[in-house]
């Protein structure tokens, strides 16, 4: 044999740990040397891990022995969504509509846009009635109106809104492209104003 042969089976044999070292269950007295007599592999375990036994046992404790411990705000559960808590993601706030706005919208108009000047104790008023027509509900409030309530809350050609930002024109384009863009003509990138 070469020295490098030798040298290669002495470490392995320096790395062969005893069966008494290793951490399973082995036979002992007699049997042991049976074992070992008959065995491929005398220094091999027989792989039965040894017993670690969990103190205290599980199912020991009594579970309403345990108290939680609770920290205030974030341990109590009644108002604390986990929407609220959750910093890393923005979630999209819910708006909602009902058929009491869009009929305070169609007669009064919005602040931005107003049909009537609301001015004083006959401006609160009109909001008031207009709050309590909306509880009718949107059928009650074109029935009375007709169609002119209709007509006004149609557009021009009679087609309802579009949403903001788009229209039927030609060449209505939200986005201006910048006299100078960012990039070279070889990339096709595009900066917007």
């Amino acid at each position: 044999m070469s020295s490098t042969t030798v040298a290669k089976a002495a470490q392995v044999a320096q790395r062969v740990m005893p069966v008494h070292k290793k951490q399973t269950m082995q036979s002992t007295g007699i049997w042991e040397r049976i074992r070992r007599a008959l065995a491929v592999a005398p220094e091999r375990s027989n792989g039965v891990p040894l017993k670690h036994f969990r103190n205290p046992p599980p199912g020991s404790n009594d579970p309403f022995s345990f108290e939680d411990p609770v920290t205030l705000p974030a341990g109590d559960i009644a108002n604390n969504p986990y929407w609220k808590r959750d910093s890393r993601r923005s979630y999209p706030q819910l708006s909602f509509v009902t058929q009491g706005d869009v009929v305070g919208l169609l007669s009064v108009g919005s602040a931005s846009t107003p049909k009537k000047e609301l001015i004083g104790e006959a401006g609160t008023q009109a909001l008031v009635q207009v709050k309590e027509e909306g509880e009718g509900g949107l059928a009650k409030y074109l029935e009375k109106e007709g169609k002119s309530a209709t007509l006004a809350a149609l557009g021009k050609d009679g087609l309802p809104p579009m949403p903001s930002g788009l229209s039927f024109k030609a060449g209505a384009d939200k986005y201006n492209l910048t006299a100078e863009n960012a990039y070279p003509e070889q990339y096709p990138c595009r900066t917007f104003q």
